[in-house]
C-alpha cells in the first residue's frame, strides 16, 4: 500500500531548502527590478510636481500639475526643434549602421580571406577607446573642413562607435546560420547575392532588427559628441537643450523643467522596448535554425 502524507505533515529538508532558493530568488529579482525603476519613477513625479514644490520628497505629486511640461516646450528653450535634430540623428546614425554593419559581418562571418580574425579583432578593439580621446582631434578635423554645427559632425561620430558593437553582434548571428541555405538556395539558380537577399537576411532579421534598436539607443542619449560639436541651438539634440535650460530667474534651479524634459526623451524609448521586447529577445537568443 501506498502511504499517504498528512495535510498538516512537515515539508522535507529537500523541498524546504528549493522553496527558499525560490523565495531568494524572487526577493533578487525584485531588488534589481526596483534599482533600475526607482530612479525612473522619481523622475516621473518629480516632473508633475508644482514648481515650487520642486524638492519635496513626498512618495505622490500633491497637487498634481503639468507646468512643467508646459516650460518644456516654452518656444525660448527650442525643445521641439532639438527633438527633430534628435530623431534625424539617431535615425541616420541606425540607417547607415545597418547597412554598413550587415554587410561587414557578412563578408567576416561567411567569406574565407586572409587577415579576416585579425580585422574582427581590430573591428572591436576600436570600440576599447574612451569616446572622451577622440573628441579633440574629431573637433580639430571638423573644424577645418567646416563641418560645425552640421548633422554629419554627429552623426559620423556616433557611426564610428556604433559599428562596432553592430559588427560583432551581426557577425555572431550570420555565424549561427548553417553554410548549407546558400548552397541549396544557389543549387536552385540563386547568385549569392540574391541567396543573402532572399535567404540570408529574412533569417537573420531578428538579430538585424535588435542592431537596430540598440545603436537608436544609443545615439538617442548620446551627449558629449553633440555638445561638443554643435554650439548653435537650432541644431542641438534633446539630451544637449535639457542640459542648457535655465530657470525662470537668476540662479533659479529648473530641477521640474529638466525632469519633464527626462521623461518626454525617455518613454518613447520605453514604450518602444516593451513593443518590440519579443524581437528583442529572439534577436539576442535565436539561432539559424527554427
Amino acid at each position: 500500500m501506498t502511504a499517504v502524507t498528512a495535510p498538516g505533515a512537515a515539508k522535507s529538508p529537500r523541498a524546504s531548502k528549493g522553496a527558499w532558493r525560490r523565495r531568494l530568488l524572487y526577493a533578487g529579482v525584485a531588488l534589481v527590478v526596483g534599482y533600475c525603476l526607482v530612479p525612473f519613477y522619481w523622475m516621473i513625479v518629480s516632473a508633475f510636481r508644482r514648481p515650487a514644490n520642486q524638492f519635496e520628497n513626498t512618495p505622490l505629486p500633491a497637487p498634481f500639475s503639468l507646468e512643467n511640461f508646459s516650460a518644456v516646450f516654452n518656444p525660448d528653450n527650442g525643445f521641439g526643434r532639438s527633438l527633430v535634430n534628435s530623431v534625424v540623428v539617431a535615425g541616420v546614425t541606425t540607417v547607415l549602421t545597418l547597412i554598413v554593419g550587415v554587410f561587414t559581418a557578412y563578408a567576416l562571418a561567411r567569406l574565407d580571406f586572409r587577415f579576416k580574425n585579425a580585422l574582427l579583432g581590430i573591428i572591436i578593439a576600436t570600440s576599447m577607446f574612451p569616446g572622451i580621446s577622440q573628441i579633440v582631434p574629431l573637433l580639430k578635423l571638423f573644424t577645418d573642413i567646416e563641418w560645425m554645427n552640421t548633422y554629419q559632425a554627429m552623426i559620423l561620430p556616433s557611426l564610428g562607435f556604433a559599428l562596432p558593437l553592430a559588427v560583432w553582434n551581426l557577425n555572431v548571428f550570420f555565424r549561427q546560420l548553417p553554410f548549407e541555405l546558400e548552397q541549396a538556395a544557389m543549387v536552385d539558380g540563386c547568385s549569392r547575392g540574391q541567396a543573402f537577399r532572399k535567404i540570408i537576411i529574412p533569417l537573420a532579421a531578428p538579430g538585424v532588427f535588435t542592431t537596430a534598436i540598440i545603436t537608436f539607443i544609443a545615439a538617442w542619449n548620446e551627449f558629449l559628441i553633440a555638445r561638443t560639436m554643435v554650439n548653435e541651438k537650432d541644431m542641438q539634440t534633446a539630451t544637449v537643450a535639457i542640459s542648457k535650460f535655465t530657470g525662470s530667474a537668476t540662479f533659479d534651479q529648473p530641477f521640474g523643467t529638466q525632469m519633464a524634459a527626462g521623461v518626454v526623451v525617455t518613454v518613447p524609448l520605453v514604450v518602444m522596448v516593451l513593443i518590440f521586447q519579443r524581437r528583442i529577445i529572439a534577436g539576442l537568443t535565436a539561432g539559424g535554425v527554427k
